[in-house]
């Protein structure tokens, strides 16, 4: 099959792997580092609070845009776009001199986030079709890794007490590089659709089915309340309720992003093999488990044991939804891909809100996750769709078709 691929469609996979490193880099390198942004601004755990909540909505405005500039331009052309603005607002976060500016440049992130997160998947599911078999988990990996390392560079800023501007404009420097470089090779709108007319557009787009949608949804807003407490509140959780240092609070999200990648990086050959919704029930069952660990942990290394377990479990319920929505979108240009990424910022908003409200028993957020991850556990065949009329499966759907 590998021998089939043509070039540009080579080309425009590697892009993608790229824009989703730079995502994972920009996004860790912000999330690891929150108690100094909330130490710089002396914000209480309420307005902290608020600020995370903010990210996650406008998100869900910014993916929702993005969807429909998709439709019209492509998933590349507003990728090239966003990516670098999710660079620039998160050194502007960096350098804000009071907390409206905060709260403006964060709002301003949360834009850009939500469409590049909504484009960079469409760019992905582009790939897989044209390559016909099951890939989504890899980009997400690559995701992970670049995470880690913006997590490591955290624990260094920290360990020698560098300003929260200079510690974002390194890996905003690097990830900027890197994505105008990689954008030029981005999958174009050719490769995603044949370029309908918009009266066709608008006819394919009632055919994408909204209940499978749903049900996919419901278990990614579920994963994303998890993961949002894990990601945003970690280093919190382990500096104030666990008494860690400044340079070990990062290491939770390390750990948590180093076992998604490596769960990442074979979990498309095992859905390949036992099937989507096998994998995704076996990783919402895991990540529950892992984050019952971390909230019942009475030290800092327990507790980052189980967000390693955690990662293990819930690096597999994005990338699959992902795929899944590919399967449920006859017009190939995302729509269904920004549907179910919407669900990404309810679960982020969710989490946020729970994690805020519980802010000096953090604990409790990850019995919440915890328990949350069983609606993972039994939505979890909703990831084998049906694929409509129209929609490109890829390999593992023709091999294993779902009634």
């Amino acid at each position: 099959m590998a021998a089939d691929i043509d070039e540009p469609t080579r080309r425009g996979r590697r892009a993608a792997y790229a824009a989703f490193g730079v995502q994972g880099l920009s996004f860790a390198a912000l999330v690891t580092r929150i108690p100094e942004l909330q130490k710089a601004h002396d914000l209480s755990d309420g307005a902290l609070a608020l600020v995370l909540l903010a990210v996650p909505v406008v998100a869900g405005l910014g993916s929702v845009l993005a969807g429909s500039l998709m439709a019209r331009h492509g998933s590349g052309i507003v990728l090239r776009i966003a990516q670098p603005l999710v660079l620039v607002s998160i050194v502007a976060i960096g350098v804000a001199p009071g907390n409206l500016a905060l709260y403006g440049t964060a709002a301003l992130f949360g834009l850009f986030v939500g469409a590049v997160d909504a484009s960079m998947n469409a760019q992905a599911v582009t790939a897989e079709t044209r390559y016909g078999r099951s890939l989504l988990t890899g980009f997400h990996a690559v995701w992970s890794a670049a995470g880690i390392l913006a997590g490591l560079w955290s624990a260094l800023a920290n360990r020698i007490d560098m300003g929260l501007g200079t510690g974002f404009a390194v890996p905003a420097v690097l990830g900027m590089a890197v994505s105008l470089v990689a954008g030029r090779r981005l999958h174009p709108k050719a490769m995603e659709a044949a370029g309908p007319s918009m009266e066709q557009l608008k006819a394919a787009a009632k055919r994408v089915p909204w209940r499978p949608i749903i049900i996919i949804g419901a278990a990614v807003t579920c994963m994303y309340i998890a993961d949002s407490a894990t990601s945003s509140y970690s280093a919190k959780y382990l500096k104030d309720d666990l008494h860690a240092s400044s340079a070990v609070a990062p290491l939770g999200y390390v750990a948590y992003q180093v076992c998604m990648m490596l769960s990442r990086t074979g979990a498309d050959r095992l859905v390949q093999a036992r099937g989507a919704a096998k994998v995704v029930a076996a990783g919402g069952l895991i990540g529950g488990l892992g984050l019952l660990t971390a909230a019942l942990s009475p030290d800092p290394l327990a507790a980052i044991i189980g967000f390693a377990v955690a990662g293990v479990g819930l690096s597999v319920v994005v990338p699959t939804s992902f795929s899944a929505a590919g399967r449920l979108d006859p017009t190939g240009l995302g729509i269904a891909v920004s549907r179910v990424n919407v669900f990404n910022y309810a679960g982020f908003v969710l989490g946020a809100a729970i994690a805020g409200a519980v802010a000096s028993d953090l604990w409790l957020a990850y019995v919440v996750g915890a328990a949350l991850c069983l609606v993972v556990l039994v939505t979890a065949r909703a990831f084998e769709p049906v694929p409509v009329d129209g929609a490109l499966p890829n390999s593992a759907v023709a091999e294993r078709p779902v009634a």
